[in-house]
């Protein structure tokens, strides 16, 4: 067994996860955003929706070269955001399913303005990047639907909303 295929229990737990927050999304409170710093609901739902298509760019590339002023993702429907996460999720799937654990070990790099900011192992970038940069921006999610009061799901077992 790969690698990948290890992951994939792990993988699929987590998209459908993912999934059933952004399910939760309230369309009417995009522009909402807790504080002045932060990211605007609709953005931060389109941040955790798009990150399924890092997964497979991850896997399939060597690099992904950021370009300063592509416009984010944000949400404009929940259909919308459910399209960009599930757009690419088949895709992440099979190349995680069919990675070989060589090219796992292979060099990873992000470029942003022609400047390397990180090189990193694939299977490192795809645990720390992709699987661990979306649990941690589902919570900031989960958080800021709690804010709105909106029931949440659970995630890793029952949520409070759902012991009613």
């Amino acid at each position: 067994m790969t690698i990948g295929e290890m992951m994939l229990p792990e993988f699929d737990q987590e998209m459908a996860s993912s999934r059933k927050i952004l399910e939760t999304v309230p369309e009417d409170n995009y522009g909402w955003k807790p504080h002045e710093k932060s990211m605007t609901l609709g953005r931060l739902a389109g941040h955790v929706a798009e990150m399924t298509s890092w997964a497979a760019a991850t896997i399939n590339q060597d690099k992904v070269e950021m370009t300063p002023g592509t416009p984010p993702t944000t949400a404009t429907s929940k259909a919308q955001i459910l399209q960009v996460f599930d757009g690419e999720l088949g895709a992440a799937r099979a190349a995680l399913a069919g990675v070989s654990d060589e090219a796992m070990m292979q060099p990873w790099s992000l470029i942003m303005g022609g400047h390397t900011v990180f090189t990193m192992p694939r299977i490192a970038v795809f645990r720390s990047m992709v699987m661990n940069h979306m649990i941690h921006h589902r919570a900031q999610l989960g958080v800021y639907l709690r804010l709105l009061d909106v029931p949440l799901p659970g995630v890793y077992g029952p949520s409070a909303d759902d012991k009613k």
